[in-house]
Formats: structure tokens, sequence, C-alpha cells
């Protein structure tokens, strides 16, 4: 089996990196992937792939082949608005607009994916559902795409991964159990009273407030939380004050908080909505607290897990597959798909060497031999799982 999925990846890795070269050259922002979703339609009806679009720019293609397990991969379509500072004959021509996350990857191996499983129908049986999901970098496309019905009827199990930077290309990292943080955002307004800077006396000076909060979201963290299972509490943004002779009379603090459970980002709120209400009512002020809840945890299966490890090690050696033992306090909605659906999500190594610029930045540069090892562990799983 593994000799023929190598034959097979050499024979399509020109044409997965011709997919993703015109993926990275034409990036799109969260919600406006229609070029993308475009592309991927015109590869599907040129390969006689099923499909059904779902929101805006979403996609749900399908191979059915005879009765049998339902599998379904992920690849999310977005990118970022960072301006792209990279040598390449294909860098973004969307200036200002970049695939700085390796969204440019997962497409493109998930094209590969469609046309490897459809050339080998004659060694699998059941059902394969490739999600084509817009809106991962923002508003949680994954949790729209289910609301959609995308996982009914249910499948059997999920397999995606994330490009890894950090990783060498050539190798893969798994994960059992916690693999991401969950999050939530925030915006506390601290409400005072205004005055004229010469009478401060006569005012609640909602500035002066405002980093006494700073500095009690930080105490929470180290001295709230149980330090096994903690969290991270970020002031991302601050406005406030009007004028500089004016005592301030409203403070706005936005941000993040990211825990490894839902238990623990829970008992932060509460906290916000409690504890720090009357913390500013000490200082004759008031708080309103908003929360968004942003996205749940990732947690990798374990069954799922054993059998990606098994296959990876398979396929690319042992040497060539690295157990992660750290969660990550990043965020993915891939969370949502796993929370319905068994399976495990792995890091695919994107790096020529240990010198890399890291996700989310300018200089984020793919090696390629990375498609390769992706599609081709991707293929191995489902001619396993579905065999």
């Amino acid at each position: 089996m593994n000799e023929y999925i190598k034959n097979l990846v050499e024979k399509l890795k020109d044409e997965v990196i011709s997919y993703r070269r015109w993926f990275h050259e034409n990036p799109e922002l969260s919600e406006k992937e229609y070029m993308t979703k475009n592309k991927i339609i015109e590869f599907l009806n040129e390969n006689n792939i099923q499909y059904r679009l779902v929101l805006e720019t979403g996609i749900h293609a399908y191979i059915e082949n005879k009765k049998g397990l339902s599998l379904a991969y992920r690849a999310d379509m977005d990118a970022l608005p960072i301006k792209e500072e990279n040598d390449l004959e294909y860098i973004s021509k969307n200036v200002g607009v970049m695939h700085a996350c390796g969204h440019d990857v997962h497409l493109a191996v998930q094209l590969g994916l469609i046309k490897a499983l459809n050339e080998s129908k004659d060694k699998w049986h059941g059902t394969v559902n490739f999600f084509f999901q817009p809106a991962e970098e923002t508003v949680g496309g994954a949790k729209r795409m289910l609301e959609c019905g995308v996982n009914n009827p249910k499948n059997d199990a999920l397999f995606s991964f994330h490009s890894a930077p950090e990783i060498l290309a050539g190798k893969v990292g798994i994960k059992y159990g916690k693999m991401h943080a969950t999050s939530a955002v925030f915006k506390l307004e601290i409400i005072g009273k205004e005055a004229h800077a010469a009478l401060a006396y006569k005012g609640v000076d909602a500035i002066s407030i405002s980093a006494k909060v700073i500095e009690y979201l930080s105490y929470i963290v180290s001295r709230k939380l149980d330090a096994r299972n903690s969290g991270v509490i970020t002031v991302g943004k601050i406005n406030g004050g009007t004028a500089e002779n004016i005592v301030a009379n409203k403070v706005e603090l936005t941000g993040t908080i990211r825990t490894l459970d839902k238990k623990t980002k829970e008992y932060i709120v509460s906290i916000l909505n409690n504890e720090l209400k009357d913390f500013v009512k000490s200082f004759n002020a008031n708080l309103n607290v908003f929360i968004r809840d942003s996205y749940v945890p990732v947690i990798n299966d374990k069954e799922f897990t054993d059998f990606l490890k098994e296959n990876a090690v398979d396929i690319l050696g042992e040497d060539n597959v690295i157990e992660i033992n750290e969660t990550r306090m990043d965020v993915e909605d891939i969370g949502y798909f796993l929370e319905q659906i068994p399976g495990s999500f792995y890091r695919l190594g994107v790096s020529a060497s240990e010198k890399f610029s890291d996700l989310h930045t300018k200089n984020l540069m793919i090696d390629e031999k990375a498609l390769e090892v992706g599609l081709m562990l991707n293929i191995k799983l489902a001619l396993e799982y579905l065999k």
C-alpha cells in the first residue's frame, strides 16, 4: 500500500504545488473567499466531484464509493491582512493580504487528496467528505458550517492538519488530548466621573482605575487559577479620555481570555462579572462587562490519534513523527468539528531549516516538500480507515 501511495503522490505533486502557488498568489480575507471558492469549484467540476455550496463561500464536496464508513477532512480558506515581504515568483498579488497561516497549503493538499481518492476507488469503500471552510481567522466558519448540516449524516471520523513552521518539512507533530485552548473576547467599560484636571478630586478617574483593573487581571491569572490548568488574559486595546485637561469618565479595555478548558474560562468570566465589579466600585466607579464567547478547545480523540500515529510512522518513518507534549494557547475552530466528530488534528512541518518565520508574519515561507508529506499521510489515513 505504501508503495502505491508514494507513486501516486509522485504523480500528483507538481499539480498540487501549482494549486498551492495559485492560492498563495490570490489570497482573500475571511468571508470574501470568492476567487478561492470559484477555483475549487472549477477543480471539482473538472474531476466530476459532487459538491454543495455552504454559507457564502464554503463548499462541502464528497465522494461516495459503495457502503462503508464515513470520513471527513477539512481545509480552511481565508488569508490574513498582512503585506507579504518574500522574494517569490508567486508572491501575493492582493497587496496587503497574505496566506500567512498556511491555508494555501491546506487547500492544495485537500485538492490533491480528492484527486488521489477519486483515482483509487478500487482500494476503499465508504464516503469521504471534504469541507472547504471560510472564516477560520475571524468569526468561526466551522461552527456555522456545522449549523448548515455538513455533518448530517454524521461522519465516523475526521482528520485534519495545520501548517507548522516550528517543525521541519518532512515531519509531522501529533498531540494526544487537548491541543489548542478555548477562548473568549471581553470588553470592560469603566464608568467614572468627569472633572476639570485642576479639580481632579471632584471626579472619578477612569484612566487611573483602568491601570488597577489591568493589574487585577494579572492577579487573576497568577493567584486565582490553579497553576496546573492556567490561562492567559490579554488586554489588546485601550480607549478612553476626551482631552488632556479633563479627568476621563470612561475607559474601554478590550482583550481575550484563553484557557485549556471551558470550566476555567467560565470561572474567569464569573470573576469579571462579580469580584472585578466590586473592586471597581471600591473606587466609586462602575464596571460594565461584555463577553463574546469565541472558540472551543481542540481535543484529539485517543483512539484516532493512535491510528494517526501508527500510520504516520508506517509511511513516514518513526524519526519523522514527533509527539507534542505542550497544549497551544492559540485557538483553532477545528475544535467545533472535533466536538461532533471523533478524530485527530496534527501539525505538518513546513520549514526548510530551524531558522524560520512564524505563522501570521510577513516573511512566512513554506518548503513545498511539505505538500507531498501532507498528501501522502492523508491518503494513507483514508485508504487504511476505509479499506
